[in-house]
């Protein structure tokens, strides 16, 4: 079975890793790795091949950033170009990025069967261009590989056709998680930031919703202000973030916090460190809630939604939004939180990929 293996974005790229592993000791398949391009710099995309030990791509479509119609209109007018040259046998997309959708939607109008990997989540926000992506490529997808109960039940909700096929099979991105943990410890980022022995908040924040306007960019100042008088806080800066700060003149701003630290984007090893030895994590990514949830390390998620409803049921998580009143209880919470009696969802062991290979050779 040739399978078109599609990634884009940083978060397609961890996901894929444990995926690639996997069928590489399963004689029945042939993986092509294809890279839309959609994250190209180093930070986001080299470095995390890299660490996570993701071979050279067999294609590189090279589309950089756009508006969500432009971009996707041309990793699918690239995508099927290809496709129509190496006709795989099967698309493979994790995920809900815009190359997400790109991919599903070539394939699906050329009648290659495709798998979506990460199925069946819901914020049920319309306002997401991920919601929007994550519906489109489920129900265009033959195989629906999800990686928590709550995936089941919305596809279950929402009707699956005669010849699709849901699978619980767990969360690929906590296999790489697993895997690299080793290589993780090592790379001892939290004490090269000079934070060792110190009670930290790691923070990320990128999101249109939270960065793109001066009213959210000040409330997001005033959240981590709140944070600043519990913990230090350490905020790798996301190059849209950065350059909004600089837009509406709040960057030196920022930088006035006490015991306030903020660096570059960091590698996926470095940043997990820091993360690990967190007191707790402040973000609005999807992923940072299911890796503090296997980690054992309070999130406080800066959003009015979730898509991953287990990181609040079962993991670490509580949504928050920008409210500053439900972020002290938050930190408060997260003070007295005990790591050492926390277990991490069922099916979050590290051998999701090896279920999902395991699948499509049974189909």
């Amino acid at each position: 079975m040739r399978v078109f293996n599609i990634v884009g974005a940083r978060p397609n790229f961890i996901k894929i890793a444990p995926i690639l592993r996997a069928m590489k000791d399963v004689s029945e398949f042939e993986a092509v790795l294809v890279h839309t391009g959609q994250h190209y710099d180093r930070v986001m995309s080299g470095l995390l091949f890299e660490q996570l030990d993701i071979p050279i791509p067999h294609h590189c479509l090279n589309v950089g950033s756009g508006t969500h119609a432009r971009q996707t209109a041309e990793v699918m007018t690239r995508l099927e170009d290809l496709m129509l040259e190496d006709r795989p046998d099967l698309v493979l997309v994790v995920g809900d990025v815009n190359s997400t959708l790109a991919a599903a939607l070539t394939g699906a109008k050329l009648g290659i069967r495709i798998a979506h990997v990460e199925a069946g989540l819901r914020s049920f926000d319309m306002s997401m261009p991920e919601e929007i992506n994550r519906l489109l490529v489920d129900r265009i997808s033959e195989f629906l590989f999800v990686s928590e109960p709550s995936g089941m039940e919305n596809l279950q909700n929402e009707g699956l056709r005669e010849n699709q096929h849901a699978v619980l099979v767990g969360n690929v991105m906590i296999d790489s998680l697993a895997a690299c943990l080793p290589a993780i410890k090592a790379t001892n980022a939290a004490a090269r930031l000079g934070l060792s022995g110190k009670k930290y908040a790691a923070v990320t924040v990128h999101r249109p919703s939270n960065v793109d306007t001066e009213e959210t960019l000040l409330q997001v100042l005033s959240v981590l202000e709140e944070t600043c008088e519990v913990f230090h806080v350490v905020l790798p800066i996301h190059p849209r973030t950065r350059a909004n700060l600089e837009r509406f003149g709040l960057l030196s701003r920022i930088m006035a916090l006490p015991r306030f630290h903020m660096t570059q984007p960091l590698g996926y090893f470095e940043f997990l460190n820091l993360v690990s030895h967190a007191s707790c994590v402040l973000t609005d990514s999807g992923g940072l809630q299911e890796e503090t949830t296997w980690l054992g390390i309070p999130c406080i998620t800066l959003r009015e939604n979730t898509e991953r409803p287990i990181t609040i049921s079962e993991g670490t998580n509580v949504l928050t939004g920008l409210s500053i009143n439900k972020i002290r209880r938050a930190l408060q919470t997260a003070q007295a939180f005990d790591r050492a009696a926390y277990q991490p969802p069922k099916l979050w062991d590290g051998h999701a990929a090896e279920r999902i290979v395991n699948a499509l050779v049974q189909d």
